[in-house]
């Protein structure tokens, strides 16, 4: 009888599993499908999951198309690592002092960071246009770094705190009686054992930065050179028609190195996620 449970149980978590990674991938799946089919049949022909006019030729003319989509690509690649870089370098001392420091109005500082999240970008544009625009940074990449970095270090701060709260305060301890400074541990004691935190930490500060590009990008930049992915993806866009088929060929192909990023970190991902997770 318990076997018989047990089957019925994985049989409906598969299915379950089934069902929601089919909800998740449906955009992508129906984007792919789309690039696929030729923009004289994508409007006029009826649905189908398959059909014999599928090519790859929206890959081929979507750089013509758009002459400047690999350097979009790159700017896109480029501010995600700008950004995740410079908030890890302020999320890793902040993150540790909050973990193991008593300090006054803690609780309430770590809330106030939270609220922070609780505010979209759009909320907050006309300040940071008018921050940006005294400081002369308008129609840079700084323009769409500082955002984004201001924007993910409270999330960065919340999830790497949790993680070095689980490494025990004794081996830090122990350095300290050896006459190691707070700074020295910090960097040969406690980054080595939260390597799996730090890797899940910046692969979300990543994701999060390629995600918010849009808005900072089609706010604080004019300059065409500069613009990343998702703010290039409109000179698909014509007076008289949108090459759809095109369009779903470059977001796919702009979402390939976030997706690359996540794989090969990924046992690493399931490591820092999981850590602390057995008692021992």
């Amino acid at each position: 009888m318990m076997d018989r449970l047990s089957l019925l149980q994985k049989i409906g978590l598969y299915i379950a599993t089934f069902f929601f990674l089919l909800f998740i991938l449906m955009p992508f799946i129906e984007m792919f499908r789309v690039s696929l089919r030729p923009m004289s049949h994508l409007m006029t022909a009826d649905f189908t999951w398959w059909s014999d006019d599928f090519s790859w030729q929206a890959y081929r003319d979507m750089w013509k198309t758009v002459p400047l989509l690999g350097r979009y690509i790159l700017n896109s690649i480029f501010i995600s690592t700008a950004v995740t870089a410079i908030t890890m370098v302020v999320v890793i001392p902040s993150a540790y002092a909050y973990a193991r420091l008593d300090f006054p109005y803690r609780a309430l500082s770590l809330g106030g960071f939270l609220a922070v999240n609780m505010f979209t970008g759009a909320v907050l544009l006309i300040p940071l246009y008018r921050v940006l625009r005294s400081l002369g940074m308008l129609n840079t990449y700084w323009a769409m770094i500082i955002p984004g970095v201001a924007f993910l270090i409270p999330t960065g701060i919340w999830l790497l705190r949790s993680y070095l709260e689980k490494i025990p305060k004794e081996l830090e301890e122990a350095a300290f009686v050896d006459g190691a400074s707070r700074m020295y541990t910090l960097r040969r004691v406690v980054v080595p054992l939260a390597v799996p935190g730090l890797i899940v930490v910046a692969t979300s500060v990543f994701i999060g930065a390629y995600a918010q590009q849009f808005l900072f990008a089609i706010t604080f930049n004019n300059v065409r050179e500069l613009q990343p992915l998702p703010a290039g993806l409109f000179e698909f866009i014509g007076y008289q028609d949108t090459t759809w088929n095109e369009m779903m060929a470059a977001a796919l192909t702009g979402v390939l190195p976030v997706m690359l990023f996540f794989l090969v970190l990924q046992k690493y991902l399931v490591a820092g996620l999981t850590a602390g997770a057995v008692k021992e």
